[in-house]
């Protein structure tokens, strides 16, 4: 067999993806990888099934159906604080993961720096290297995952083409205050480089934090690329649509690279979606307050239990120590993978190990999701209880 492209041997497969597979085989409770289990809203599903009938079945444009572009360009441009033209600066794609791919190969030479921000979303890292660009890490620090400005500085005075900004932030659920963001802001504009942010979870974001578009800062519009995703929001994550924003020039190269990596996202979704993009505000309003709950209920069940953990400022992920763990005879040189896939197996609950988000040595954290029915985090909890046993 001829030998395969280098490019392939430097990243592995999605571990949160592997974990559900690991987690399917033993039918333990999946809080590694993170979809909602309850329905999206009813106004989607009952436009879905008047398009099931009605249409369109053929493909949409390319870069997302008209109407569906309207929609989005309708439901973002408050937040970005600019007028976004639906027909010049929004790119439809197969889900946010495709946006940030589409994102990074129209700005990317080969050789190009990019900085991420560690712990990161592994897709990163695999689009940095798909795309050509060498990855620039710049630590995110636990437990309150603060960074040093003074390392963006160097990364986009050594060259970085641009920065990736996760905000809110997966894995930890950090959320970017107006004056971190504003002093990155600065330097984009200083060195003349890009910001492409994912934010897929915007409105998952937990008071008093406050999520702040970096598109909508002065002079950051022609600066950045921001990322997003219908999955989250509206609990449609095997629905795959997700899009682009930016200046219409970089749009129209993210429309060519789309193209020919997707052709298009699926047409009846996109037309059935738009059910969702008009929902009035108190949408937003009741689904913030639904996920307070969930990370309220099941933090304090890990606090009942005894497991350290973070407090997220956004998402519905959960950052939980197990130093102690580690510690034990038992698990003496054990890696977090391992203690995850033992606790699939003999605890019944899955979670990422953390060291999968992270450049530098973190072995002591797993991610964990909340975005279950309370009966299900209820049962998770109960079953952790063997872990904490195992400290006494």
């Amino acid at each position: 067999m001829p030998v395969l492209s280098d490019r392939v041997g430097t990243f592995t497969d999605s571990v949160i993806r592997r974990m559900t597979r690991i987690n399917n085989q033993y039918h333990s409770i999946n809080l590694s990888q993170g979809f909602p289990d309850f329905d999206p809203p009813k106004e989607l599903l009952d436009t879905l099934a008047q398009t099931a009938y009605k249409g369109p079945h053929q493909y949409a444009v390319t870069f997302g159906a008209q109407n569906f572009r309207e929609a989005l360009a309708k439901k973002t441009s408050p937040a970005l604080h600019h007028e976004v033209d639906p027909n010049t600066e929004v790119c439809v794609t197969c889900g946010g993961t495709e946006a940030m791919m589409a994102a990074m190969m129209t700005i990317c030479n080969p050789g190009d720096k990019v900085m991420i921000f560690s712990p990161f979303y592994e897709n990163y890292g695999a689009d940095a290297i798909l795309s050509g660009a060498e990855p620039i890490y710049i630590p995110l620090v636990p437990p309150t995952y603060e960074f040093d400005l003074s390392l963006i500085e160097k990364g986009f005075a050594e060259g970085a083409k641009a920065l990736i900004l996760c905000n809110p932030s997966n894995p930890c659920g950090k959320v970017f205050r107006r004056d971190e963001l504003e002093a990155i802001a600065k330097l984009a504009l200083k060195y003349d480089a890009f910001v492409v942010t994912d934010e897929v979870y915007e409105h998952i974001v937990y008071a008093p934090n406050e999520h702040i578009c970096m598109a909508s800062l002065p002079g950051m519009f022609e600066h950045t690329i921001t990322c997003n995703s219908l999955s989250k929001t509206y609990s449609i994550t095997g629905w795959r649509l997700g899009y682009l924003i930016g200046p219409a020039e970089v749009i129209e190269g993210a429309r060519k690279v789309h193209d020919f990596l997707t052709v298009g996202a699926a047409a009846p979704l996109q037309e059935a979606a738009v059910a969702g993009l008009e929902m009035p505000q108190s949408y937003y309003e009741n689904l913030c307050a639904l996920y307070t709950e969930k990370r309220d209920h099941f933090l304090a069940g890990l606090d009942r239990i005894g497991l350290k953990h973070n407090v997220p400022q956004g998402t519905y992920f959960v950052m939980i120590d197990i130093s102690d763990f580690l510690a034990l005879p038992q698990f003496a040189g054990w890696t977090d993978l391992q203690f995850c896939e033992w606790m699939i197996r003999e605890v019944g609950v899955a979670a990422v190990p953390g060291s999968s988000f992270f450049r530098e040595p973190v072995n002591h954290l797993i991610r964990m999701h909340f975005a279950r029915g309370t009966d299900v985090l209820d049962e998770a909890v109960r079953r952790m209880e063997k872990l904490t046993a195992l400290l006494k």
